[in-house]
C-alpha cells in the first residue's frame, strides 16, 4: 500500500518492548508503545493522530456506555525469517467493519484511514511482532460513540483508533466445547453478524456455565429449535465427514463471516475436499459420529486460527475425537501459517506487506 493519510507521530521516549518477553506472550495482556487514533465530527473525521498509548479521558454520559454503539475487528500481523512484516487480509476486514458500521447505524470508516494508519502505525512498531511460530501481532481496530448526551438515538461523533498487542497461542491444546441449548447469541434479523461488542457481553454468562462443566467455549444453535449449529464464541465452526466439510451458512445473518473462514473454504477446495455451506442439524452430528463418519471438527477464527476439537457435550452426552489422527485441520494450519511466514508463494495476494 502506498501511503495516502499523512499522519502526525507523537512518539514515546523509551520503549516498553524491553520490559514484555515476546516468547508465548498471553493474548491481550501487552500492548505496543503507540495507538492511532480519530475523531468523527460534522460529518467528518478529523484529528487523525499516532500517539502514545495511554488511557483515554471521556465524559460519564457518552453514548457507547449507555447504548451499546460500539464495533471491532481483529486482524494479525506476521514477520517472516527475513524479518518482513505482513498484515493478512485487512481490506476483508474493513469491509466487515463498514457492514458492522452500518447495522449499528455508525459513519464508515474510509479506506485510507482504515487500511493505511494501519500500516503507518505496525510499521512504526514492527519490532513488537513476535519472530515465532504461532505468534503474531494482533490488531484491534475499535469505534464507539461519543456523543455526551442521554438519549436512545445514534450518536452524531465517534472515535474511531487502532491499538497492538504481540501475542502467542490462544489455544496450546485441543478444545472442549458445550453444544449449548437455552442460551441464544443472535436470531434472523439481529446483529449476529456483525462485530459489536454486545454481541461479546451477552456471550460471557453463558460460557461461564460452560466452564463449570469442563467445557472451554459454547457452540452456539439457532434460536428457534435450537437444532442446528451456528459459532464457537469466538470462531466460526467445522466438520469434516471424510472428504466432506461441512460449516454453517451465512444466508440467517447469525454468524460472523469469518476472514480465517472465508480463506479455510478456499484452502479445503484446493486442497480437493467437498465444501458444504449450509445448515447442519446436531442430529446429523450424533447419528455420523455414531456412524464413524464424523473424523473431525476444527475453529477458525483470527484469535483461535485453527483450533482443534477434542470433546463436544451434547445433552448427556460426549463426543470424543482423537486429535492426534486428524489430517484435514494441521495442513490447514500449516497451510496458513506457511502463507502467513512467506514460506510459500502467496497466490492469493492475502497478505500486504508493510
Amino acid at each position: 500500500m502506498t501511503a495516502v493519510l499523512d499522519i502526525p507521530v507523537q512518539r514515546v521516549q523509551s520503549s516498553k518492548l524491553l520490559q514484555v518477553a515476546l516468547e508465548n506472550v498471553p493474548f491481550g495482556k501487552h500492548f505496543t508503545d503507540h495507538m492511532l487514533e480519530a475523531d468523527y465530527v460534522n460529518g467528518e473525521w478529523t484529528n487523525v493522530v499516532i500517539r502514545p498509548y495511554q488511557p483515554l479521558n471521556f465524559d460519564p454520559s457518552m453514548a457507547a456506555l449507555h447504548y451499546g454503539q460500539a464495533i471491532f475487528e481483529g486482524i494479525k500481523a506476521y514477520k517472516d525469517e527475513a524479518g518482513n512484516a505482513y498484515i493478512f487480509r485487512p481490506d476483508e476486514n474493513l469491509k466487515r467493519f463498514n457492514l458492522s458500521a452500518a447495522r449499528m447505524m455508525m459513519p464508515e470508516v474510509p479506506a485510507e484511514l482504515f487500511l493505511d494508519g494501519m500500516r503507518q502505525l505496525i510499521a512504526l512498531e514492527k519490532d513488537w511482532i513476535p519472530a515465532l511460530p504461532d505468534h503474531s501481532l494482533y490488531i484491534r481496530p475499535f469505534m464507539f460513540a461519543t456523543d455526551a448526551i442521554l438519549g436512545v438515538k445514534a450518536s452524531d461523533t465517534y472515535k474511531f483508533m487502532i491499538i497492538l498487542s504481540p501475542t502467542g497461542p490462544y489455544f496450546s491444546v485441543p478444545m472442549k466445547i458445550w453444544v449449548e441449548e437455552h442460551f441464544t447469541r443472535a436470531v434472523a434479523g439481529g446483529v449476529g453478524f456483525s462485530k459489536n461488542a454486545g454481541n461479546y457481553g451477552a456471550s460471557m454468562y453463558p460460557t461461564q456455565l460452560a466452564r463449570e462443566k469442563g467445557y472451554d467455549q459454547v457452540l452456539w444453535t439457532d434460536a428457534r429449535e435450537h437444532r442446528f449449529v451456528q459459532e464457537v464464541g469466538m470462531m466460526n465452526v467445522f466438520f469434516v465427514f471424510g472428504q466432506k466439510v461441512v460449516t454453517p451458512s451465512l444466508e440467517e445473518g447469525t454468524i460472523l463471516d469469518g476472514i480465517t473462514r472465508k480463506s479455510v473454504l478456499v484452502l479445503l477446495d484446493e486442497m480437493g475436499y467437498q465444501v458444504e455451506e449450509r445448515p447442519l442439524a446436531m442430529d446429523e452430528v450424533m447419528e455420523a459420529y455414531a456412524k464413524g463418519e464424523l473424523t473431525e471438527v476444527f475453529g477458525a477464527g483470527t484469535a483461535a486460527t485453527i483450533s482443534m476439537i477434542e470433546l463436544l457435550g451434547y445433552k448427556e452426552e460426549k463426543l470424543h475425537f482423537d486429535t492426534q489422527k486428524f489430517v484435514t485441520a494441521p495442513a490447514l494450519k500449516k497451510a496458513l501459517n506457511d502463507i502467513r511466514q512467506s514460506k510459500v508463494a502467496d497466490t492469493h495476494g492475502w497478505m500486504v506487506k508493510i
